[in-house]
């Protein structure tokens, strides 16, 4: 019994010398990445998510888009940041959402990596409308000839490579969809999607309801975060798809809600 007790509490104390050790990590450097930190630390990235959580509780950090940085305000990673990120999950996600689109159909796709991998398994299609706000899915659809592509011209943010505000809106106010895909910097059950400004969940919100069906693309590293205050409800019928890394934790409030359907990838 005392040595069953020893070795749970080397346990507990190699879980703390390594959130410690996390923590002056991001004191020096300013940003970790989750899965730098798995890679260097030897362990899973299941493991760094939860002492990030455990060291945003204690206010010695904030949870950033895949990582976490000092305490105090997020910063909002550019596109080519998180490019990087889940590289594998974002394109099984998309391929995964490209196969539910059919001929003739007109789809909505919100700026952000994964809904620009999304864009590039489309390219080879045709018979297709596609409008989009993202600078990631205009690139890989331009020259796709069987695809008419829309863009909701407005004001572009340039960390995030998409356009915003009312003249993105106005055009998409005479616009609806057969299936609209949304992206997310954070995901929370209750309030929604997370967003680092306000044009964007406004767009995002006015996107939800253009279209028939609803879907949200978010790798498991966004899911029960939230990094920003800006919020998109998600206030009608939606489809999560996530990787197959999710936690049956990280996925249990969404299973949870009556009018939504989880997939993982």
């Amino acid at each position: 019994m005392r040595q069953e007790a020893g070795a749970e509490e080397r346990r507990r104390l190699r879980a703390g010398d390594r959130r410690e050790l996390i923590a002056r990590m991001i004191q020096t450097d300013g940003t970790v990445v989750v899965e730098e930190l798995a890679r260097s630390l030897e362990v899973t990235p299941s493991t760094i998510r939860r002492d990030l959580a455990l060291l945003t509780e204690q206010g010695a950090i904030a949870r950033t888009y895949g990582g976490a940085m000092s305490a105090g305000h997020a910063v909002e990673p550019t596109l080519g940041q998180r490019s990087g990120l889940a590289v594998a999950e974002k394109d099984r996600i998309g391929r995964w959402a490209a196969a539910r689109i059919g001929p003739g159909d007109t789809v909505i796709l919100d700026a952000g990596t994964t809904t620009g991998r999304l864009a590039h398994h489309l390219r080879a299609r045709g018979d297709l409308t596609v409008i989009t706000c993202g600078l990631t899915a205009l690139r890989e659809l331009a020259e796709a000839d069987g695809i008419e592509l829309i863009t909701l011209a407005g004001t572009l943010r340039h960390v995030s490579q998409g356009f915003v505000g009312p003249l993105a809106e106005l055009t998409l106010s005479r616009l609806t969809a057969d299936k609209v895909f949304l992206g997310a910097d954070g995901l929370d059950a209750r309030l929604g999607i997370c967003e680092a400004s306000l044009q964007q969940t406004s767009l995002k919100e006015m996107m939800a309801d253009r279209g028939r069906e609803v879907y949200v693309l978010a790798d498991s590293s966004k899911l029960g975060e939230s990094p920003f205050t800006a919020w998109a409800p998600l206030d009608r019928p939606w489809t999560l798809v996530t990787d197959s890394g999710a936690t049956d934790d990280q996925l249990g409030p969404f299973r949870a809600l009556p009018d939504t359907e989880v997939v993982t990838v």
